[in-house]
């Protein structure tokens, strides 16, 4: 009979209490809570949340074509600057500025001095107001009596010196109040051969040339002019072209212009039997 109660009894207990009293203390204990912990669900855990992540912008190397555009970029702005600012009449002093500037790395301290020129073989300079007949008339009061006198071939008694052929046409246009009967030639390289222009020179007398350095120079080379009587040498110096560059802003002919006056003008002007003009 007390096995029976004994059954009985154990069928009646719910169920997890079958084990013995101290089974919880046991080794069978221990695993059944390990069992239960790892088969429970824990309280979830909280997601790490990651702090947003600052962008940089990380500017790239600047290469050789990136500096020439800059460069570039920058030209065109001074073009815009001079564009808007208002044009400054040019002197003698920027004329002997360049000439040192151009022979100053090529020339000693002494021969840079002898390129000095004098102020006295300076005419006034045009003030931006004067159109070009008007400053020769006011430069050359006495252009008449001289180009009368005027008899020698191979010869001019002024020469004006622009930057292209366009701009010597634009410049004889402009001088018809000046230049009245005297003979003007054209001497720029544009459709016309040297030695046309050399035999012109030998056959007729002409008192007034207009045209570009590099051509002037190659006809003092071939001995088609001589510049022994020549009185006056103007350069259309304030002009600017749609760049905005003037005719000594322009390397090459800045160059040509340098090696004109080496070729006997330099030498012309100390003596002052020429005059130099910046129209």
């Amino acid at each position: 009979m007390a096995d029976d109660l004994g059954d009985e009894w154990w069928e009646n207990q719910p169920a997890g209490a079958a084990s013995s009293p101290g089974a919880s203390g046991g080794e069978g204990g221990g695993d059944t809570e390990m069992t239960q912990q790892e088969t429970a669900p824990g309280p979830a855990l909280s997601k790490k949340v990651k702090p947003p992540k600052e962008c940089f912008l990380i500017q790239p190397k600047e290469t050789n074509e990136d500096a020439t555009k800059t460069r570039k970029r920058k030209k065109k702005k001074i073009t815009d600057i001079l564009a808007k600012s208002e044009p400054k009449p040019g002197t003698p002093e920027d004329l002997q500025k360049l000439m040192k500037d151009y022979y100053s790395s090529s020339r000693s301290v002494i021969e840079l001095e002898e390129l000095t020129l004098p102020d006295s073989c300076f005419l006034k300079a045009n003030d931006l107001t004067h159109s070009l007949s008007s400053y020769l008339k006011e430069v050359c009061p006495k252009w008449v009596k001289l180009r009368k006198s005027h008899s020698e071939k191979k010869s001019v008694l002024m020469l004006i010196i622009c930057g292209s052929a366009i701009r010597a046409v634009e410049l004889i246009r402009s001088m018809t109040a000046f230049k009245g009967d005297s003979k003007v030639m054209k001497l720029f390289a544009k459709h016309i051969k040297v030695q046309e222009q050399v035999k012109l020179l030998e056959k007729r007398v002409v008192h007034l040339g207009v045209g570009t350095p590099g051509r002037i120079k190659e006809l003092i080379k071939q001995g088609g002019l001589h510049l022994n009587p020549l009185k006056f040498l103007i350069f259309d110096w304030n002009w600017r072209d749609q760049k905005l560059r003037r005719m000594m802003d322009i390397p090459e002919i800045r160059k040509e212009v340098f090696e004109l006056l080496e070729m006997g003008v330099l030498s012309l002007c100390k003596t002052e039997s020429l005059k130099l003009g910046l129209f």
